[in-house]
């Protein structure tokens, strides 16, 4: 009943539930008016055109996902460790890696262990982990919940790059380089300063002339490989334009604050094993 409340929350509609849980419509209904039933409260308001959560239902939701992954990491117990991983993972990444380096890994999961659903949703900005029904939420820098366990995956290292051309070839390698040449910004960019770090430990902040910003990396990066300023971006997602020359490095000696890749889940008495795994592949994958 509950992994049909779950479900139905989830989805919105009985209808949807039930296809997904392999059960009639009739009978779906008939298991949330069940544990409406036993709980004594109403879960969902119905209406014509769709279905929504009371306050009970909002706070059965978020207790029903801890006690069913509880029950996972329970029956796990049982299971033989070769046994072949199963069930389904619920994944929040952050778009750019999501789309590379994040998603090959998660590909390359789920086809060392065929019987693992994926459903693998791309979104940059903070989510409500308790309304997402998320099983791990991986995010770039610091995770706004202190509800959640965050466990530290890998650092992100960011580099000052252009495309050849943007500045004299012999033009020396220091920050005072950048002042009057134009910016590619990565929005929301605020103070319009980028500090710097040597290194010795030096520290210097370049006052950023911003030509164009984007809430989109991928179309910062396209625009650095055009030619039309510097940008800061993360190594992973230049290395092969790098190592092609298509960008270099302006400031070879200099480096933008690094950022940390997270992973945060639930607290829970069990974790998955699938989930377990999940993590262990990924960190080792955006360390590699």
């Amino acid at each position: 009943m509950l992994e049909t409340f779950v479900r139905i929350a989830e989805r919105g509609t009985i209808s949807a539930a039930a296809r997904d849980l392999g059960l009639s419509q009739a009978s779906a209904s008939r298991q949330l008016s069940d544990l409406e039933q036993r709980l004594g409260v109403d879960l969902i308001t119905r209406t014509t055109h769709a279905l929504s959560l009371t306050k009970a239902g909002e706070t059965c939701l978020t207790e029903a996902r801890l006690l069913l992954a509880d029950w996972d990491g329970f029956a796990e117990q049982f299971a033989d460790e070769a046994e072949s991983l199963s069930g389904p993972l619920k994944i929040v990444a952050p778009i750019a890696l999501g789309q590379t380096i994040a998603l090959d890994c998660a590909v390359a999961f789920q086809n060392a262990h065929p019987g693992i659903v994926l459903d693998w949703i791309l979104e940059d900005r903070p989510i409500r982990f308790s309304e997402t029904g998320c099983d791990l939420w991986i995010r770039i820098g610091d995770v706004p919940d202190d509800t959640l366990i965050v466990q530290p995956l890998s650092t992100v290292e960011r580099l000052i790059v252009a495309a050849p051309g943007l500045l004299p070839e012999d033009a020396q390698a220091e920050p005072e380089r950048l002042v009057d040449q134009p910016c590619l910004a990565l929005s929301p960019f605020e103070g319009g300063r980028i500090p710097l770090s040597a290194q010795d430990g030096t520290v210097r902040d370049v006052a950023a002339k911003v030509s164009f910003s984007s809430n989109d990396i991928f179309a910062v990066k396209r625009a650095a490989l055009s030619g039309a300023g510097y940008a800061v971006l993360p190594r992973w997602l230049i290395a092969q334009e790098l190592e092609e020359g298509s960008l270099i490095d302006l400031l070879p000696d200099w480096r933008a604050p690094s950022l940390t890749i997270n992973a945060a889940y639930a607290p829970s008495r069990r974790q998955t094993r699938r989930l377990r795994l999940f993590l262990k592949a990924m960190s080792d994958a955006l360390k590699g």
